[in-house]
């Protein structure tokens, strides 16, 4: 039943929602470098142990280079530039700029499947990706003033782009939440290295709330959301399931003012919608077939 897809979508991208605001709680107590890495290898425990308990086939030597780009992207790249920039970076703030990836997975896409798709895709993906931009440069003081939190988060957005579609690809052949967690393992012991440096240069310490934050992190945001859409995805109809990300700023922005208290400015607002009303745009024009051309 379709319904049912569109649900464990929507789960996931709720699952996935809190990933920015808990971040910001976390980073006011512990080192970025820990969060980053650290949630990682609390994933990869998880996602070792599902492998092996399903007796998961290795992936093969192609395989496995491919899974490093999907590993760049997802596992070390988003969440460590996410970290680092939630430290100045509001929640909402973040979840703007954030607003990009649908629009920029489907960029990657286009490109990795060396797709033609119509000129509208283009024209809306640039008119989002210039919003966002105007966003960031109005929040740090003006054109010309982009702040580094903004290029981390941009970067992320590109990492997470690249990550996911290849992962898309991945999932094809391995299976959707097999291609994560052979991600995650992939990562471990580069992130275990790291967890291990950023623990060298700040024991990380925190509330109770801080540490469930990143426990959330770890456990959902990492690894348990992943099966939620991924599943959402499998059932489908996956053009429908898939713009339901499109909803996961919006949540994002919610959550940072009721939890953390965060002021909803109307530069918020309006970045906000243009950017993620590109982003629908843009995903609606890539899923819509082209039209047929009649035969002369």
């Amino acid at each position: 039943m379709p319904a049912t897809g569109l649900w464990w979508g929507l789960l996931g991208v709720a699952a996935f929602s809190f990933t920015v605001p808990f971040t910001r709680v976390a980073v006011e107590a512990m080192s970025p470098l820990f969060i980053g890495s650290a949630r990682a290898v609390v994933a990869a425990v998880l996602a070792a142990a599902a492998l092996l308990l399903t007796r998961q086939r290795l992936p093969s030597g192609v395989q496995w280079a491919r899974l490093a780009v999907v590993t760049g992207g997802i596992v070390v790249g988003f969440p460590l530039l996410t970290s680092f920039a939630l430290t100045a970076a509001d929640a909402s703030h973040g979840a703007v700029v954030i607003a990009l990836l649908p629009a920029a997975t489907a960029t990657m896409a286009v490109l990795r499947g060396r797709e033609h798709p119509r000129t509208a895709f283009w024209v809306a993906t640039g008119v989002g990706a210039a919003a966002a931009l105007a966003f960031a440069f109005i929040q740090s003081g003006g054109f010309g003033q982009l702040n580094w939190a903004d290029v981390l988060l941009i970067g992320a957005v590109v990492a997470a782009a690249i990550g996911y579609a290849e992962g898309g690809l991945m999932a094809r052949e391995l299976g959707a939440w097999q291609t994560v967690s052979w991600a995650l393992v992939l990562a471990s012991p580069l992130m275990v290295l790291l967890t291990v440096l950023s623990m060298a240069q700040q024991p990380p310490s925190g509330t109770p709330i801080q540490w469930a934050s990143f426990a959330y992190l770890g456990v959902v945001s990492m690894f348990l959301g992943f099966f939620a859409w991924y599943r959402g995805l499998a059932i489908g109809p996956m053009a429908q399931v898939s713009q339901i990300q499109l909803v996961q700023p919006v949540l994002s922005i919610g959550w940072a003012v009721l939890l953390l208290g965060e002021k909803l400015t109307m530069t918020t607002i309006i970045g906000g919608l243009a950017v993620i009303l590109c982003a629908g745009v843009a995903v609606r024009i890539r899923l819509k077939p082209a039209p047929k051309t009649k035969p002369h």
